[in-house]
């Protein structure tokens, strides 16, 4: 592990409100989509990054989105101002991975080396594809490397701070 466990996760947004009672639809990224509710307490937050701390969210599935019931929300004016806010949670708030499984965030950083040896420079971030999840390194230049172990990620050592790859650098 990286050691960053005051960084913040992003788990979803608030998109819109659920009838006239003060609920709220809930975009999760959490997987299962229901798991945002064991993670507390959230940090919401605006565009410009104005945020507060909410504790005792619940909610249940409803089809497309979550619909939530959030603690001081009381009417549909209420949700209205909370549109968009996206919710987080400190890294420490989730259990720790299985083996050979990663967070993201802690990927984030880390060194990305091939096999010969070669700097690709520093994990920016990942994304996922449908197909499959893609590392982004950058460095001298900005690379797209497929994380799928064994065939292109070949390990992560969280000690040394490295990502070792099998990758060509002219690619």
């Amino acid at each position: 592990m990286t050691g960053n466990t005051t960084r913040h996760i992003l788990l979803g947004r608030v998109v819109g409100a659920f009838g006239v009672r003060g609920q709220v639809k809930i975009e999760s990224w959490t997987e299962p989509r229901e798991a945002i509710f064991r993670y507390q307490p959230w940090t919401l937050r605006d565009a410009a990054g104005n945020a507060r701390e909410l504790i005792g969210a619940r909610g249940r599935n409803s089809g497309k989105h979550l619909v939530a019931d959030l603690p001081g929300v009381e009417d549909r004016d209420a949700v209205d101002a909370l549109v968009g806010l996206e919710i987080s949670v400190p890294r420490s708030a989730l259990p720790p991975p299985r083996p050979d499984e990663y967070y993201w965030v802690d990927l984030e950083g880390l060194r990305v080396i091939n096999a010969d040896g070669r700097d690709f420079g520093i994990v920016s971030h990942l994304f996922s594809t449908g197909a499959n999840d893609v590392l982004v390194a950058k460095g001298d230049k900005e690379r797209l490397i497929p994380f799928v172990q064994p065939e292109f990620v070949t390990g992560v050592d969280f000690q040394a701070g490295v990502v070792g790859v099998d990758w060509d650098p002219d690619f």
